[in-house]
């Protein structure tokens, strides 16, 4: 099914008003992703070009480069994260909840939210079986959390032509991957709707520190600019929005970057008309507003 007859378009001014609970406007939500690397296959992203060019297998300092968030910055990440008493997202590949067990325990402690991000970190178009990647995935994560992900992110945002077909025959709610509005939305599949909570390219740290080569502070900059516009919409319009913020240990939890998210999270805290959520929130927030 092509993006077009999965949904219409229906433009933000002139929709039904949505409401948030207690006054708020914006509906935030934080996701940690946390991909485990493959030694022998190209890495996923690169911080260091080969020498001699090429895809050198093995690939250690990129491999590394990876491993060093999930051993160093996820950690570091966390203590931010704990210390505004926020709920966070964990979007993972099935097959890191094992390689990195800590992760996963210290996710289940805080009550985290679960979100299945491929079993590996591969563009899923190059998927040998998408349905039982989707599969390998959801069980993963019920097996270590007790309960089945509701919520379900592309790798690299990728998708093949029946990815949110396959999802929802799977059982999962809601997806990530079609970043095109700043509320819900409803996509149609071959059986019935799947809810799209919006997430963000802009407010990455993949797509600022990676490939627009910004500077660590761009992500405080960039954060706290985007939430205000995004406030200002919500009151212009008397409804709500959802902002998303998405961070990598290895990006992010780097040391000469982190207190730049540790100050944008310090800045939405503080506003009263901002809530944090975990995508499951949103998504019953907005079916029950808009069943």
């Amino acid at each position: 099914m092509k993006p077009t007859e999965r949904i219409g378009y229906d433009p933000i001014h002139g929709r039904p008003a949505l409401s948030l609970p207690g006054g708020a406007r914006v509906a935030v939500w934080l996701i940690v992703n946390v991909e485990e690397w493959s030694e022998t296959e190209p890495m996923p992203r690169t911080v260091l070009t080969p020498p001699a060019g090429g895809v050198p297998t093995p690939d250690v300092p990129n491999w590394a480069w990876h491993e060093y968030g999930n051993r160093v910055g996820f950690w570091r990440m966390l203590r931010v994260i704990d210390r505004h008493e926020i709920p966070a997202v964990l979007a993972i590949n099935g097959s890191a909840i094992s390689a990195y067990p800590q992760i996963t325990q210290a996710a289940i402690e805080r009550d985290w939210e679960f979100v299945g991000h491929g079993f590996t970190q591969k563009n899923m178009q190059k998927v040998a079986d998408e349905r039982l990647d989707i599969q390998r995935t959801r069980d993963a994560i019920t097996k270590a959390t007790g309960s089945r992900p509701r919520g379900w992110l592309g790798p690299g945002l990728t998708e093949t032509w029946e990815t949110p077909d396959l999802l929802v025959e799977e059982g999962y709610e809601y997806v990530c991957d079609w970043v095109l509005d700043d509320q819900p939305t409803r996509l149609r599949t071959r059986t019935s709707p799947i809810v799209n909570v919006p997430y963000t390219q802009e407010c990455n740290d993949v797509a600022m520190m990676l490939i627009q080569h910004h500077t660590a502070d761009e992500y405080r900059r960039r954060a706290i600019d985007q939430f205000d516009q995004i406030l200002d919409d919500a009151r212009a319009d008397d409804s709500a929005r959802v902002m998303a913020l998405v961070v990598h240990p290895y990006i992010m939890g780097a040391p000469h970057r982190l207190k730049y998210l540790d100050q944008a999270l310090e800045h939405i805290r503080g506003n009263d008309e901002a809530v944090f959520c975990s995508g499951a929130q949103i998504l019953d927030w907005y079916e029950e507003t808009q069943p």
